[in-house]
């Protein structure tokens, strides 16, 4: 099913499908990727796609939680006799009876017999004699067996991020294999005859590729493969068997260019015959209103506009989304955070604006966002300074300064 509500015809007009729309479109359409069962150690970055549970109790004994003596806290009050030690790692063998007390190091196994730990801070040793310098209770200082997880709780649900802070925790809590999604292979295709290739000379009417570096420098930034970086003239049978190329070895495949109502503009002609059936085309959003998503079977395929405003719009907007679904992502990007116009703004009438701005705060401590110079699609020169992408409403009067909008970091 389109959600566009057609084609649209040389000099016609098709109503626009609305950002927010568009963006819920791709969860109802892409599936996550098929998990893969792999060791935990070889899982960072990569999406959980089954819940993983602990294996071990936490901690696996009971143990000291500072260096210093464990004994009866029945006896705190006398003078004990130090019959020996324990340092983390050691097997527990000793216990304490009546009278006694064991050196003990942090991490150490908690004897037999001993029911607290009184830190070296508050003892008093003089040969294999010690006493205490102040009152101690049961239980301190003493991590129990299984006081954090019991073997067989949940440390995460599936379609979390393993981070390194999560892989430690399932690492500790004995986890050896955990079922993942990989990244996504991503290819790009850059259309157009305008187009010079990185290092390559101009000929007239030629300008330098900004979009092949920006979509292969973004995926790299994000850790997704990428499969293929081509450059296609402008021809329905060249970018036809491109995307036929790029479908073969790609979960996602990204082009840019070709997809507004010009006699070179192929992509959509081309795309349905490399078999992809299209979800939707034209997103009221300023810069990128062209962009073309389409499927083939759980393949997505997004289209971006020529232009590089348009495409830095394109993959922090639309294309995270869409790689996100493939993984499997609990919350799929983008994440729209809160903040308020630093000053006036004049919105677009039909389309949301997605503008390059500085990151700020007022006294209040409330995020504000500036508004930069040369934002027009064709421009990149103001990202030197940029912080973030805010979304303002379409709105047929000024947005005024202080208005609450979204945005997300670049």
């Amino acid at each position: 099913m389109a959600h566009d509500c057609g084609d649209v015809a040389h000099g016609g007009k098709s109503p626009l499908l609305p950002l927010e729309a568009a963006l819920a479109v791709y969860g109802e359409r892409i599936r996550p990727l098929a998990a893969q069962r792999g060791p935990v150690h070889e899982a960072l970055g990569r999406v959980l796609a089954e819940p993983a549970a602990s294996a071990v109790d936490l901690p696996l004994f009971t143990q000291s939680a500072v260096d210093g003596y464990a004994l009866r806290s029945a006896d705190a009050a006398g003078t004990l006799r130090v019959t020996g030690e324990i340092a983390a790692g050691d097997a527990a063998k000793l216990s304490v009876g009546p009278g006694e007390a064991l050196r003990i190091f942090t991490g150490g196994a908690v004897p037999a017999g001993a029911d607290t730990v009184a830190r070296q801070e508050i003892v008093k040793r003089e040969g294999d004699r010690i006493t205490l310098t102040e009152p101690l209770a049961a239980n301190v200082d003493i991590r129990h067996r299984g006081e954090e997880v019991r073997a067989g709780d949940p440390i995460s649900p599936p379609g979390r991020r393993l981070h390194s802070g999560l892989l430690a925790a399932l690492a500790m809590a004995g986890v050896q294999q955990v079922a993942t999604r990989p990244r996504p292979r991503v290819a790009v295709l850059v259309t157009g005859n305008e187009v010079a290739r990185p290092g390559e000379a101009l000929a007239p009417g030629q300008i330098h590729d900004a979009n092949g570096p920006l979509c292969a420098g973004w995926l790299a930034e994000r850790g997704y493969p990428l499969a293929m970086l081509r450059y296609v003239p402008d021809s329905l049978d060249a970018v036809t068997a491109a995307l036929q190329d790029a479908a073969a070895g790609a979960d996602l495949v990204i082009t840019s260019g070709g997809v507004s109502v010009g006699d070179h503009d192929h992509l959509p002609a081309a795309a349905k015959a490399a078999g992809f059936e299209r979800v939707f085309w034209k997103v009221a959003q300023k810069p990128g209103k062209p962009i073309w998503y389409g499927m083939r079977g759980n393949q997505p395929l997004l289209a971006l506009p020529g232009n590089p405003g348009a495409v830095l719009i394109g993959l922090h907007v639309h294309v995270i989304r869409a790689l996100q679904l493939l993984e499997g992502l609990d919350q799929p990007a983008p994440l729209w955070r809160e903040g308020a116009l630093a000053a006036d703004f004049r919105a677009d009438r039909v389309r949301d604006s997605l503008l390059r701005v500085t990151v700020g705060q007022d006294p209040s401590g409330r995020v504000t966002l500036g508004r930069l110079a040369k934002q027009d699609s064709h421009m990149l020169s103001n990202l030197a300074r940029a912080d973030a992408l805010a979304w303002l409403p379409a709105s047929e009067t000024p947005l005024a300064a202080g208005t609450p909008v979204r945005w997300i970091a670049l």
